[in-house]
């Protein structure tokens, strides 16, 4: 069953770059703080490159004077992460995660199978606010849509 609002974020480590590879549990990551956590099936790919991160790039700002940090994530490695938030102009603060063999999304239950795409398991699109490690806000998309993840609805949806 995918995670629920009112649920805990469940225990994985992540990967990132940041002077080196660098793992991080998911309690930590959330732990006392806002987190949004929003998730895409690629790097690289056109609707996550065109408009999914370019918005949370564009509203970083909106976020954090909410007190809110922003992640993205992706079942990719870290130096893909990392050379897509360059060629994306992500701004320092805004952390580009690697769930590389898909264990924390799988964890969350919002798996899907890109196979077909020769893809292999990806995470589904989703946005993900979590205050203390608890979920508060879950938008997930349908396949091939790209609607209630994006940044303008999730800070026009974020609970009070």
């Amino acid at each position: 069953m995918p995670i629920q609002v009112g649920d805990h974020i469940p225990e994985a480590v992540l990967a990132y770059i940041d002077n080196g590879v660098h793992r991080i549990d998911t309690h930590t990551l959330f732990g006392d703080r806002k987190l949004l956590l929003f998730a895409v099936p690629g790097a690289f790919t056109p609707t996550c490159s065109e408009r999914h991160l370019p918005g949370f790039v564009e509203q970083f700002d909106a976020f954090r004077t909410r007190g809110i940090e922003v992640a993205c994530m992706a079942v990719n490695d870290p130096f893909v992460m990392q050379a897509w938030g360059k060629s994306q102009h992500v701004p320092d603060g805004l952390r580009m995660l690697a769930d590389g063999n898909a264990d924390f999304t799988r964890a969350l239950g919002l798996q899907m199978d890109a196979s077909g795409y020769g893809m292999g398991v990806r995470c589904k699109r989703f946005a993900l606010y979590a205050d203390n490690g608890v979920v508060q806000g879950l938008w997930v998309e349908a396949p091939g849509e790209f609607r209630v993840s994006s940044a303008e609805y999730v800070l026009t949806h974020l609970p009070q």
